[in-house]
């Protein structure tokens, strides 16, 4: 058996990434929109981790294969959007028929446009790969709408206009998967609940266990990874669902479990911070006042 190559193939340009897959040269240099099914995969690429110097928004239709992406797989049978920015790590399996469109995107193509700072809003570039974007009937037709409208532009000769118009199809693209997003976290509101369950059992054991002592405050890296989803899905998810984001949801079980402390025990106010994981008892003096409108000490010498 051929031993597979390790080595991180960075791509930099859409040309280059067209000459990989044996497509004709892009319409654009620096956008292109790719009908899945003319791909022919080289060999090599299939092979190899690499990194796109590029975003990269692929709908797939439901079929067979997966894609690597950072530590996980995405799983085609189900369909779906995913989401890439730049310098993310990627991979292909050999076995895959990648159904669909990828529409391709270079930061230099919305340089000079609002685009260039908004995009940074849409936290979906950022999700792991278990959080593809999956569409009902209708938002499917939305989809594949605005990706045609896209190709026809890109097919039709570039004037002074073009890249407006093919921006502006973007942004549109973008909002309505944002918002497809938010219908997602709503529609898969029992499984929401369930990772809401967890979530606080894995914030009081965190607790229980001491691991503040060793490991200082529980952050929203470790949450997430406890939840084996990203930070970014995790608070985006919450705040469709709770109004809170991740870090708030530690906040409050923070000051729960220094009102028990405070309440029950003996420990002074920089023993409680201590005990919380903070290294400075300011820290936690100014959090506390901030989330109950008293300090701790003042909490603590209410229930004496």
């Amino acid at each position: 058996m051929e031993k597979k190559e390790n080595t991180l193939l960075k791509i930099s340009s859409i040309s280059e990434l067209h000459q990989l897959l044996q497509l004709p040269k892009p319409l654009h240099p620096l956008v292109s929109l790719v009908d899945n099914t003319e791909l022919t995969v080289n060999k090599e690429l299939l092979n190899r981790n690499f990194i796109l110097n590029f975003y990269k928004i692929s709908y797939k239709f439901s079929e067979n294969g997966k894609m690597g992406y950072g530590q996980g797989y995405y799983d085609f049978n189900e369909g779906g959007m995913m989401f890439t920015a730049p310098n993310q790590i990627l991979s292909t399996d050999e076995e895959a028929e990648y159904h669909g469109y990828t529409l391709l995107m270079h930061p230099d193509f919305i340089r000079n446009y609002p685009l260039v700072k908004n995009i940074k809003k849409y936290g979906f570039f950022s999700y792991d790969t278990n959080e593809a974007l999956h569409l009902s009937d209708k938002e499917k037709k939305i989809v594949i709408g605005l990706l045609n409208s896209i190709m026809e532009e890109l097919n039709t000769s570039i004037d002074e206009v073009s890249q407006d118009v093919i921006i502006s199809y973007i942004e549109v693209l973008l909002n309505y998967s944002n918002r497809f997003y938010k219908r997602q976290f709503i529609t898969r509101k029992a499984v929401s609940n369930d990772l809401l369950s967890k979530m606080d059992s894995v914030l009081e054991n965190y607790f229980n266990q001491q691991e503040t002592l060793n490991n200082g405050l529980p952050t929203v890296e470790f949450l997430a990874s406890a939840l084996h989803l990203s930070p970014h899905y995790l608070s985006d998810m919450l705040r469709n669902i709770t109004g809170q984001n991740a870090q708030q949801h530690i906040h409050e079980k923070l000051i729960e479990k220094a009102k028990e402390y405070l309440t029950t025990t003996n420990f002074s106010v920089a023993e409680v911070a201590y005990q919380l994981g903070f290294e400075h008892s300011q820290s936690f003096n100014k959090l506390f006042k901030k989330k109950t409108n008293t300090t701790p000490l003042s909490y603590k010498q209410s229930f004496n």
